[in-house]
């Protein structure tokens, strides 16, 4: 892989070639992704879908808008001095290019932004939800009739694939998706794989996988622009692995915070562990005039935010070279010098946030409410695409907003279709609906 093509500004249609010298830096073409991403509506609705705490009313929860905004804002950093070292190895990306460091700061942080715009409602709980009405629910009558690719789509419903799909399926009149730049894109995909083989190696890249078989050409083209292929192995983009990073920097610092704030983890204890993370980089006297444990809290947290940052850049420069052959296999706060603090975290927000009773049982609300909308869905849309619609097939799919499709040229399209409208839906959006439609009161 080489940063010249990597940093593509091609999109989606383009005829002539996209040149960073030509670019208007009041306006650059990757600024603009972030734009189309935010006003977008399938980012406005992650501010009603679930970051750790499903339906929670606390005004300092998370929801996936807020984490995403911090992720960016997180990634943007990253990028930022990311870029500014790759720019000065390689000098000719900016003397005869006109690449800037911003430019990765400006990728990373649309791609971080977008990272999760492809997540079902409830959570990590909503993807395993539609999995499961395909694998052993009322879905599984479909096998069949489906390649074993199509059907692992369905049975292993993945955020990841379903944003790439929101991000670049084109519609009469918006041909492309957002059209965002190929180097946004390819640094979106953090799993450059189909849904087979299941986790094929060890690499991070091969954890879950990155496109649906509808978007396999798309992807392919894209992998092609980018350099990404290499006999029929894709690598990953290696500004995804800065997206990573910032959303790992979120989740193990952030939700810890949620803990704090909502009660679940003692402030004396929480603190001890975030002073663990930083001890090297505290003002002691500064530290020692905060009064109030907020105050304390809110330093620590932006104090191990800029630590971990700091550190996944050193590890990403360190082994650039590596990640340029594809041959890196691990996120890079894996190989963090933090790293026995971090799982020490993240193990107490598994055991007092995650496994809560109050998380699971809202997970299973979600679930229940996700599988009721699955079967009625899928076969008001499997009659229509069958031309055997009834009635009430039609009166529900009346229900689906204007410009949302539902059938497809295909079983395969159609189920995937019905899939991805309820991955749409937020958390709040999706219990009404479930309630009106299934008679359902939770």
């Amino acid at each position: 892989m080489k940063w010249e093509s990597l940093l593509s500004l091609k999109r989606f249609g383009d005829t002539n070639k996209r040149l960073r010298v030509e670019q208007d830096n009041l306006r650059l073409g990757f600024e603009v992704d972030y734009d189309r991403i935010v006003f977008s509506n399938p980012f406005r609705s992650l501010q009603d879908k679930t970051q750790v705490i499903p339906f929670s009313k606390t005004d300092f929860v998370h929801t996936r808008l807020t984490h995403s905004l911090e992720v960016s804002v997180v990634g943007r950093s990253i990028g930022r001095l990311a870029g500014k070292a790759i720019v000065d190895k390689h000098p000719h990306l900016q003397h005869s290019l006109g690449y800037q460091p911003n430019d990765f700061g400006a990728i990373t942080a649309a791609a971080s932004l977008a990272h999760d715009i492809g997540n079902p409602p409830f959570g990590h709980s909503g993807e395993k939800a539609i999995g499961h009405f395909f694998s052993a629910g009322k879905g599984a009558q479909f096998k069949s009739q489906l390649t074993s690719l199509e059907y692992q789509d369905l049975c292993d419903f993945e955020g990841n694939a379903n944003g790439l799909k929101i991000l670049t399926d084109s519609m009469p009149g918006t041909e492309g998706g957002l059209r965002l730049s190929y180097a946004t894109l390819g640094a979106f995909v953090k799993y450059p794989k189909a849904s087979l083989p299941l986790k094929p190696t060890s690499h991070v890249a091969d954890k879950k996988y990155g496109y649906f078989q509808a978007q396999a050409p798309f992807f392919k083209d894209l992998a092609t622009e980018l350099t990404l292929e290499n006999n029929g192995t894709y690598f990953r983009h290696p500004l995804a692995y800065l997206v990573e990073a910032a959303d790992d920097i979120c989740y193990t610092i952030i939700d810890f915070e949620d803990g704090i704030n909502l009660g679940w983890i003692s402030e004396e204890y929480a603190l001890e562990y975030l002073i663990n993370l930083v001890r090297d980089r505290i003002d002691t006297k500064k530290y020692a005039q905060l009064k109030f444990k907020p105050q304390r809290l809110s330093y620590l947290r932006a104090l191990a935010i800029n630590s971990l940052i700091q550190d996944a850049v050193k590890i990403f420069l360190e082994n650039e070279s590596a990640i340029l052959a594809g041959t890196f296999e691990a996120a890079l706060l894996d190989k963090s010098q933090y790293k026995a603090q971090i799982e020490d975290i993240i193990s107490l927000s598994v055991r007092n946030i995650y496994q809560s009773k109050e998380v699971i049982q809202k997970e299973v609300v979600g679930h229940r409410a996700l599988s009721i909308l699955l079967e009625h869905y899928t076969h008001a849309a499997v009659q229509k695409w069958q031309g055997n619609a009834h009635t009430f097939d039609k009166l529900l799919l009346s229900l689906v907003p204007e410009g949302i499709p539902m059938q497809g040229s295909n079983l395969y399209e159609t189920l995937l279709n019905v899939s991805c409208f309820v991955a749409s839906l937020s958390d709040g959006k999706a219990l009404r609906m479930a309630q009106d439609i299934g008679g359902y009161d939770h």
